[in-house]
C-alpha cells in the first residue's frame, strides 16, 4: 500500500483478490466485461462473458486460517442485493434476452498467493423473493 492509499488493509486484499479472480477467470476463456459495476447501492464485482453466456461473478477474498471461508459471505441477502444489481444491469445494457448465471470466486490469500476457486451457478433464483 502506497503513502496515499486511503483504502483499508480489508479493501487492499479484496481489490487483489478481484484481480486474482479476473485472471483466473481469464485463463480459463471468459471475458471481463465490468469490474465493481455500481448502481446506487448495489454492486456487482466481476460481469464476465462466458460463450453465449453472461455472468455475474460474486468475489470473496479472506485470508489462509480465516475461520470463515469465503463462501460464508453469500448468504440469503447478499443473494437478493447480486440478484437486483443484475437486473439493473441487464437493464442498462439491454440485456434481457441474454443467458446468464451467478457464480463465485473464493479467493485465500496465503501470504504468498491467491489462491482462486470458481464455482459455477453459485446460486440460482429458485424459491428466492425479492
Amino acid at each position: 500500500m502506497g503513502l496515499l492509499d486511503k483504502r483499508t488493509p480489508a479493501k487492499w486484499r479484496g481489490d487483489l483478490g478481484e484481480d486474482a479472480a479476473a485472471r483466473y477467470l481469464e485463463s480459463r476463456g471468459m471475458r471481463v466485461l465490468d469490474r465493481n459495476w455500481r448502481y446506487r447501492q448495489w454492486e456487482l464485482d466481476l460481469v464476465c462473458r462466458d460463450g453465449d453466456t453472461l455472468v455475474f461473478v460474486e468475489v470473496k477474498t479472506r485470508v489462509a486460517g480465516s475461520m470463515s471461508a469465503p463462501a460464508d459471505g453469500l448468504g440469503r441477502a447478499k443473494r437478493a442485493r447480486l440478484v437486483k444489481a443484475a437486473a439493473r444491469y441487464l437493464s442498462a445494457k439491454g440485456l434481457w434476452d441474454e443467458p446468464c448465471r451467478f457464480d463465485l470466486a473464493a479467493v485465500v490469500d496465503t501470504g504468498v498467493s491467491m489462491d482462486v476457486e470458481h464455482t459455477e451457478n453459485a446460486f440460482d433464483l429458485t424459491g428466492m423473493r425479492l
